[in-house]
């Protein structure tokens, strides 16, 4: 194990008289972006919040509460993989200041897998709605007009191979076929037979051609339909005579069962049925398929995210692995935003889809001014109404929106690599209030100056 000790811990032991290199190195880390990006997050409220804590039996964590929510913040901002953020702590001083703790350079940090095991802890833990209302309470003090709400939808998608029905049957054959043989290596029986041989020679051939005929796409489809379906009854054979000996992983009783829906739904579409809650892949079985009707993206395979915004600062109102309509949530998200920033808002900007009638009359209720087209007869003061709305509109086309743009590219959002539901939206999460903790530097600093 590492030796590794915090640095309030072992500061006043350190022999430093006459040149106090560490004082040096800590004034350098809080005049830099990195040592402010860290004065941005309250990471103590946070862990307190998320209930992580010490642990005073056994090894002693290599990091404490607010470190691992530090490791994530720090993996989300410089886009790194699980193993550079640790290649980086053990010969990067700023990184070891950032997470508050200092290793011996003679016992390194060498488990890799550390910083998915913290993100795994973490995403049991993460309550969005409690971290939320932390941060807002943390950075309202900095934020102007909090009376403005903007609010649109977007898709964070998965790093995932595009679906098709052909590689889905055929990962399942794949899946069920490795079992089947390993199964049948150890309790030593006869291996079923089965025509899996021909159908991957097929499947291959399939594979190499640039242009594939519909007859001959159909014909294939229909063998590994029926192989599949036989692959499975020659699967409850074996665990029916010899279920007792055999030892499963932890997730394979959820795999069978995913591909046997798969078998269920490939067969409705290849009589020509329509299925509605499709699965797209046996991997990461919660993503649905997302029509967004992009013109270079007709459909998206992630999470869907509906998001406010108070002065270009995001929050998650909604997040959703299933399509959903955001158009009918602009109240939920009107008094969220009320919720979260503790005052009236006056103005809402969205775009076409929150414009429906039950919205328009909501907001004519409470005296909230919209983005919205005109529906009706002109009132006396539509010059200073139209005026309002073009504010409105720009505004969030170019802030909300491009704010979008930014988490993609530059806070890992843009192919997600998590393997599970939770630790998904614990990545979306960090990665757009990272974002937002970027922002909230310039505004502190801002406000600081003002008031000096």
């Amino acid at each position: 194990m590492a030796k590794i000790e915090k640095i309030s811990e072992i500061h006043p032991t350190l022999g430093f008289t006459e040149f106090d290199i560490l004082e040096k190195y800590r004034k350098s880390f809080n005049e830099s972006e990195l040592g402010r990006l860290h004065s941005v997050f309250p990471f103590e409220v946070m862990a307190k919040a998320m209930g992580l804590s010490e642990n005073h039996l056994g090894r002693r964590n290599i990091f404490s509460p607010s470190a691992k929510i530090a490791i994530i913040v720090l993996k989300a901002y410089t886009g790194f993989s699980d193993r550079h953020p640790v290649e980086h702590l053990n010969g990067n001083l700023h990184y070891r200041m950032f997470c508050g703790i200092m290793t011996d350079p003679s016992f390194p940090i060498t488990n890799y897998k550390i910083v998915s095991a913290v993100r795994n802890e973490m995403a049991s833990r993460l309550d969005i709605e409690s971290l939320q209302e932390i941060l807002a309470t943390h950075w309202k003090s900095y934020l102007e007009n909090l009376h403005v709400c903007m609010t649109d939808a977007t898709c964070y998608e998965s790093h995932m191979r595009f679906p098709t029905d052909m590689k889905l049957l055929w990962e399942s054959l794949e899946w069920l076929y490795r079992h089947i043989c390993l199964h049948c290596r150890a309790l030593g029986i006869r291996r079923p037979r089965n025509k899996y041989g021909d159908v991957a020679k097929a499947y291959l051939s399939y594979c190499k051609k640039r242009k594939r005929k519909a007859s001959r796409t159909r014909m294939l489809k229909r063998r590994m339909i029926r192989l599949l379906e036989k692959l499975l009854i020659q699967m409850d054979e074996i665990h029916r005579d010899y279920g007792a000996a055999l030892r499963y992983a932890q997730d394979y009783r959820k795999r069978l069962s995913i591909i046997r829906k798969v078998l269920v739904q490939e067969k409705e579409i290849f009589e020509g049925r329509k299925v509605s809650d499709r699965i797209v892949s046996i991997d990461r079985h919660y993503i649905r398929p997302i029509v967004r009707g992009k013109e270079t993206k007709s459909v998206e395979f992630g999470a869907k995210v509906n998001n406010i915004q108070t002065d270009g600062i995001s929050f998650i109102e909604h997040i959703s692995f299933k399509a959903f309509n955001e158009g009918i949530r602009l109240k939920n998200c009107i008094r969220m935003q009320q919720k979260l920033m503790k005052v009236r808002v006056t103005c809402v900007a969205g775009d076409s889809i929150y414009a429906n009638n039950a919205n328009r009359k909501f907001c004519t209720k409470y005296g909230i001014s919209t983005s919205f087209v005109r529906k009706g007869r002109a009132p006396k003061d539509e010059p200073l109404r139209k005026v309002l709305r073009s504010e409105l509109s720009k505004e969030r086309a170019t802030r909300l929106e491009g704010s979008f743009g930014t988490q993609k590219q530059h806070y890992s959002l843009s192919r997600i690599k998590a393997r599970n539901r939770k630790t998904e939206i614990l990545w979306i999460f960090f990665g757009i209030h990272t974002a937002n903790a970027v922002l909230m530097i310039e505004k502190i600093r801002n406000k600081t100056a003002k008031a000096a």
